[in-house]
């Protein structure tokens, strides 16, 4: 079995991954999914009576219900949690096996990874939606970003350290090294630009105290 920090040329078709990686897709994928789970049960209490107010409206800024009955929160025909559900559970599946010591075709770690990387991109849309077009601000919604963008950093560190995507060797070792401190810089942009968006009411908190 290749150690973590290997990167062949030619990766085995089955390739295996460190307790790191399976914990990751455990860990978000439980996470994602609750959250997608607390908005599906939401949405569907919103459709049968649209008095219903969701325990994550906390404010007229720290909202869910608004975001869900929004355009933005069906984009496909359908409530995006609906997404979040099916893709979460996976991962969460495949994560389990991964740490009972299963070995996934290289291809099936590529479609992880794409899959992510589509996740990542749609989250990104969101949160510009949600921040600078509907002015709103959603808990759960918010947890989803967090698991989305923290599972697809380290299933692409993971098809770097084996091989299965081939960059620079300098730039495995700098992704590698720095993993942490880059994932926390991207967290740390993120939770800017909603400091900064609704500075405002943030200042009328702190005041209020």
């Amino acid at each position: 079995m290749l150690a973590p920090d290997a990167a062949p040329a030619r990766p085995a078709y089955a390739v295996g991954a460190s307790h790191r990686t399976g914990w990751v897709m455990v860990l978000t994928g439980i996470v994602g999914w609750l959250a997608s789970f607390q908005l599906t049960v939401d949405d569907w209490r919103l459709l049968k009576d649209p008095s219903y107010q969701p325990p994550c409206n906390i404010s007229p800024v720290v909202s869910c219900g608004s975001v869900m009955s929004s355009e933005q929160g069906s984009l496909f025909g359908f409530p995006n949690m609906l997404l979040g559900l099916g893709a979460f559970a996976t991962v969460t599946a495949l994560g389990v096996a991964v740490l009972s010591g299963a070995r996934l075709h290289r291809r099936l770690w590529l479609g992880l990874d794409t899959g992510a990387l589509a996740g990542v991109v749609f989250v990104h849309w969101l949160i510009g939606q949600s921040l600078y077009e509907l002015g709103k601000l959603c808990p759960y919604c918010a947890v989803v970003w967090v698991a989305t963008i923290g599972l697809f950093w380290y299933l692409t560190l993971h098809c770097l350290e084996r091989g299965i995507v081939s960059v620079p060797r300098g730039v495995l070792e700098v992704v590698r090294d720095a993993h942490w401190m880059l994932l926390a810089a991207w967290y740390g942009v993120i939770a800017l630009l909603v400091l900064t968006r609704f500075w405002s009411y943030w200042s009328s908190l702190l005041q209020g105290t």
